[in-house]
């Protein structure tokens, strides 16, 4: 814990990452070795700063190095990213979370030769979706840090048509609503299907 303060207002409890890695064993197939589990999603409601979210994203990441070839890590490591979701409370705890995630995502691909600076697609592409997929709000009003309606994105991927990603923008509301039964009447950005390194363009459709 960080101060009995932040425990006793919010109760902020940190899971060590040995109870963490015990958690994850109990969903492998969705995180390592199962049919699709780069596309895999997991959302984490009180994110912290981050210790589940890295932990997913490294499990994925080494899961796709046994099994990819290295062509395909970049693209496949950005749908990995691109399935893990968060919401944090606290604004450092919120921001640690984001460098954290982005910091592993970076380690990784340099530490197996593959160009992964602020001047490049990979980079890009990673920051753009951290900071669509990981937020600052209140998981229990669905609001973020401005008061507004928690909005996150679906990154579908296209078939038939390997690296290009399809954005749907949906709020974390509307989830609960579904769960309800009742309708989403929320007008939501559309975007044009793209690279799945390119959608730090935000490339919208028309109409």
């Amino acid at each position: 814990m960080k101060s009995r303060h932040r425990v006793k207002a919010y109760g902020e409890v940190f899971t060590p990452r040995h109870l963490v890695n015990q958690m994850l064993d109990l969903v492998r197939p969705d995180l390592e070795t199962g049919p699709q589990f780069v596309d895999k999603t997991f959302f984490e409601p009180a994110a912290g700063d981050g210790n589940f979210l890295v932990a997913i994203l490294e499990r994925k990441l080494a899961a796709i190095q046994r099994r990819y070839q290295p062509e395909f890590w970049p693209t496949e490591s950005l749908f990995a990213l691109a399935s893990i979701y968060g919401v944090e409370l606290l604004e450092d705890n919120f921001e640690t979370a984001q460098e954290l995630l982005l910091m592993s995502f970076v380690d990784f691909h340099t530490r197996n030769g593959i160009k992964c600076s602020r001047r490049t697609n990979l980079w890009r592409s990673a920051v753009c979706l951290i900071n669509a997929n990981i937020v600052q709000g209140n998981t229990l009003t669905g609001t973020d840090a401005s008061g507004e309606l928690i909005l996150f994105s679906w990154w579908n991927r296209v078939l038939n048509v390997p690296g290009i990603v399809q954005r749907e923008p949906f709020t974390l509301d509307s989830l609960r609503a579904a769960n309800r039964g009742a309708f989403d009447f929320t007008t939501y950005a559309k975007y044009e299907p793209c690279r799945i390194d390119h959608v730090y363009k935000e490339v919208k459709a028309h109409g």
